[in-house]
């Protein structure tokens, strides 16, 4: 089962909408769940990654996406050894927060343009980290036990700088006591002409912990979606199918 988190200002239908991941999921077998943000828990439907109590364990919006995807697992009867979660922006932080908390829930983690676990604590950091990238982000400095993780980020990005999609990589590594350095990025161009560049992170054993696409030219936008719908940029490399494609190689241990 895959969790889809939209971003801000997006709902349950248009996210489903702009990624095409039904249509894909469908064809792999996979059950797909879209919660979806009111506008009385954030009047921009965002989700509150910005805030301590959303950032934890046992608390707030993690404890609820985490029970709903039990209930809905149970329900639907799917392996709870391959369960995943995705986002964009908002829903990428909160993605990424969910993968840090529930490593015992989520078998790998998908982030788009999103933002890295601790990166804020009130909207004036959050707008900070959105801006510039946040160094600070316990994510980047508290190794956790984080699931394997696929980040894409556009390098012209003007809504999340493009270091968070960087500073996530970082994290996933370190919480699995590697380093990023001297892997030699895989360069690309769509059949529509978008570049990008492709690293993986491998363990001793060869075994893929995370991947990073940096999407050349790309902006807020989920990278190969439909362009009929909201944040997405029909001119890159498919994320949908990269983000299953990397989520079925990994299954959680029991």
């Amino acid at each position: 089962m895959v969790v889809m988190l939209h971003g801000c200002t997006q709902d349950a239908a248009d996210f489903a909408a702009g990624t095409r991941m039904n249509a894909q999921a469908r064809a792999l077998g996979a059950v797909v769940l879209y919660p979806e943000q009111s506008q009385r828990a954030n009047p921009r439907k965002c989700w509150n990654w910005f805030h301590p109590q959303h950032q934890q364990r046992g608390r707030g919006e993690p404890a609820v996406l985490a029970a709903l995807t039990l209930a809905m697992a149970a329900e639907h009867r799917v392996d709870f050894a391959r369960i995943y979660v995705a986002g964009l922006s908002a829903g990428g932080a909160m993605a990424d927060i969910l993968g840090a908390t529930y490593p015992d829930i989520f078998a790998a983690v998908g982030v788009h343009s999103g933002l890295p676990r601790g990166s804020a604590n009130d909207v004036m950091s959050a707008l900070a980290a959105m801006r510039s990238g946040a160094p600070g982000a316990w994510g980047a400095t508290t190794p956790v036990a984080a699931p394997p993780t696929i980040v894409f980020h556009g390098d012209a990005d003007s809504t999340v700088h493009i270091s968070n999609g960087a500073a996530i990589i970082d994290a996933a590594l370190r919480a699995r006591s590697l380093a990023g350095s001297g892997v030699q990025p895989l360069e690309g161009r769509t059949d529509r002409g978008r570049r990008y560049s492709h690293s993986v992170y491998r363990d001793a054993d060869g075994r893929t912990l995370a991947e990073y696409w940096q999407l050349h030219g790309a902006g807020h936008a989920w990278s190969g979606g439909d362009m009929d719908a909201s944040y997405t940029d029909a001119d890159g490399v498919d994320a949908t199918a990269q983000m299953l494609r990397f989520f079925l190689e990994h299954s959680r241990a029991s």
